[in-house]
């Protein structure tokens, strides 16, 4: 009798296979590495941290799970380079759909919802009170990095897994989107986020490649970032106070909705913009041979994702004590948000806090001196601000 070799695959139980199980099954992985990310490695450096959750949660680990399937991340996410027509027209699909649907929806969005939401979930937090190399991280890390790593997760990984040959594209699109959004823990920018992801989800669909996706995020990104810092006193460039600002939204938006109009009939005259409609059997990128891998290989797949995450987490806190110090304290003395329309008094103070800080950052002052003034601040915002 013929000895079968140890070393030919077992054939495992389909189930394990199916790739709505392997979608389920990275998802809560990724999430509860992105809790644990977000409430060890961020607070450590807010630069650091978020570099650190997209390349080592969103990317590794998703690219892990992918791999112990025994499938190609590349082909199964859609990574082959489509052409420069197609990447071109998602990065300007992304411009105009900012400018069309994101700005106005966000903005009804801060308009209905209550203005401690807008408070609380203020994203220019992030960039306030940083070192300019910091700056320049976090800039990156939202223009460049979450697109590439948010886009291989969340359509690459999750989307792909509900694209079940036979099912109905639109519904994993949108719940691949609703699931996108959710994961920012942003109430305020949710409706807008959802939208981003259907249009994200229907340009993987129309090109079969994840390029297209990844810079119209990049793009809507990038668009957001350049105005945000071109608006005066960290105002968000969604949040219109005056009529001015108003007239501008929907000046804005009238061009994006023309911009939208004109890319749509163009992929109708040329065809190489989207290329053809991908039919429901060509959803599932096969794989010869799909498998799930022996325990052995599957700790050898984690090696070097998980040495890497641990060699830059303990580079960091070797290189940078001052940043941890700094965000120890951070983290002592809480803040509370100054409103809108507090006295202009309190804007200023707040703002010299965060210039104090980076002066601490620089090492110009005493990290006491920076702590002494937080904790005032704090004390004196927890008691004066509703």
């Amino acid at each position: 009798m013929e000895e079968v070799s140890s070393s030919t695959p077992r054939t495992p139980s389909p189930h394990l296979l199916d790739p709505r199980t392997v979608a389920v099954v990275a998802t809560a992985a990724v999430f509860v590495a992105f809790l644990v990310s977000g409430l060890i490695v961020q607070p450590l450096n807010m630069a650091f941290g978020i570099w650190f959750t997209q390349v080592f949660v969103f990317l590794g680990l998703g690219w892990y799970v992918l791999r112990a399937t025994g499938r190609d991340p590349v082909r199964y996410t859609g990574l082959s380079f489509p052409g420069l027509a197609p990447v071109a027209f998602g990065f300007a699909l992304g411009v105009a759909n900012f400018f069309a649907i994101v700005a106005p929806v966000q903005y009804l969005s801060q308009t209905l919802l209550p203005r401690s939401w807008r408070e609380i979930y203020d994203v220019a937090d992030i960039f306030r009170g940083q070192s300019p190399v910091e700056l320049a991280l976090i800039v990156a890390s939202v223009t460049l990095g979450a697109p590439a790593c948010e886009e291989f997760f969340f359509r690459g990984i999750f989307f792909q897994g509900l694209r079940a040959p036979g099912g109905v594209p639109m519904r994993g699109i949108f719940l691949s989107a609703v699931v996108f959004s959710a994961f920012h823990l942003d109430p305020v920018g949710f409706v807008a986020r959802v939208e981003l992801g259907v249009l994200f989800g229907w340009l993987l669909v129309r090109t079969g490649s994840l390029w297209p996706c990844i810079l119209a995020h990049a793009a809507n990104n990038l668009v957001s970032t350049v105005l945000f810092f071109a608006a005066r006193h960290f105002e968000s460039p969604e949040e219109p106070t005056t009529r001015e600002d108003l007239m501008g939204l929907l000046l804005f938006m009238l061009a994006g909705s023309g911009m939208l109009w004109a890319l749509m009939s163009a992929t109708r005259r040329f065809t190489g913009l989207l290329g053809p409609p991908r039919p429901p059997e060509a959803l599932e990128v096969p794989e010869a041979p799909v498998r799930l891998e022996p325990a052995t290989r599957l700790l050898h797949l984690a090696v070097p994702w998980t040495l890497a995450a641990a060699l830059s987490l303990g580079a960091y806190v070797a290189l940078d004590p001052l940043g941890i110090q700094l965000s120890q304290i951070d983290l002592r003395y809480p803040l509370k948000n100054v409103p809108e329309d507090a006295p202009d008094a309190l804007h200023a103070e707040r703002e010299a806090l965060f210039e104090l800080r980076v002066r601490a950052r620089r090492g110009e002052i005493p990290l006491g001196e920076y702590a002494q003034e937080r904790a005032r601040q704090s004390k004196q915002k927890r008691s004066a601000v509703p």
